[in-house]
């Protein structure tokens, strides 16, 4: 299937490892010009550079960390200055938990650090999304893509309230922003091999959820997610927006 990509535009959020680094070889290789960001530039040019190697369009490492003030913004700014114009955004920054953040939360555990999980999983995704609408709207083309996280939690986590206000934010956009040709979409990726989860699940654990709770047996790979991204930033997925689209090997137990 030709998915009519060469030469569109992307930028690339959370791209110097997992489903950020997949999503830009699977696009790069499609012939998308991308502006690929983390906060580990080394990471990002090496990246750059193998995607060169296997052919792909070269992409523009922006070392950022969206912690920093007013970095949303400025990686907006940016990332537009680098392409003349983003008609594909990619925000796949965020992370399942706190690393540093007990195992079981206390129920009085810090405000700041609920907060810091808020601005990096929903606050700054919909501070760069609101960066990039204008020139989509002005172009009246536009495709984002938000990777979120479950909403069946089986514990208080810090970042599923964010991961859940993504998909209530991107819901209500996708309406406004349909006329123009944008379409707004999330991914609620499962178990998929990644520098995260290898931190923050040990090979036994791995092996429990293969064998009892993914249902296709095996963690995904960041490119099961890059693929879907792909097709959703094409022309050909003009019908899809709004919509939560699970890529999970079958973990999710509930129908909706």
């Amino acid at each position: 299937m030709e998915l009519q990509l060469d030469g569109k535009t992307a930028l690339i959020t959370g791209a110097s490892q997992g489903i950020g680094e997949g999503t830009a070889k699977v696009l790069a290789m499609d012939g998308v010009r991308c502006v690929i960001s983390a906060r580990r530039l080394d990471l990002l040019v090496e990246l750059s550079d193998n995607i060169e190697k296997l052919g792909g369009v070269r992409p523009i490492p922006i070392s950022k960390d969206l912690f920093k003030e007013n970095a949303t913004t400025e990686l907006a700014l940016e990332a537009l200055q680098a392409l003349g114009k983003v008609d594909i955004l990619v925000n796949s920054a965020g992370r399942s938990k706190d690393p540093a953040a007990p195992k079981n939360l206390p129920l009085d555990y810090p405000s700041k650090y609920w907060d810091q999980e808020m601005h990096l999983n929903y606050g700054a995704v919909r501070e760069i999304s609101c960066a990039i609408l204008p020139g989509m709207i002005d172009q009246g083309y536009g495709r984002i893509v938000n990777i979120t996280g479950k909403s069946e939690p089986e514990k208080p986590r810090t970042a599923n309230p964010a991961k859940a206000a993504v998909h209530a934010w991107s819901k209500g956009l996708s309406r406004e922003v349909a006329k123009f040709g944008i379409t707004i979409n999330c991914i609620p990726p499962g178990k998929i091999v990644s520098e995260q989860i290898l931190r923050n699940y040990s090979q036994e654990e791995r092996a429990t959820y293969e064998d009892y709770d993914i249902a296709l047996g095996t963690f995904g790979d960041p490119s099961d997610i890059g693929n879907l991204i792909a097709f959703l930033a094409s022309p050909l997925a003009s019908q899809i927006t709004g919509s939560v689209i699970p890529v999970d090997g079958g973990f999710r137990k509930f129908t909706f």
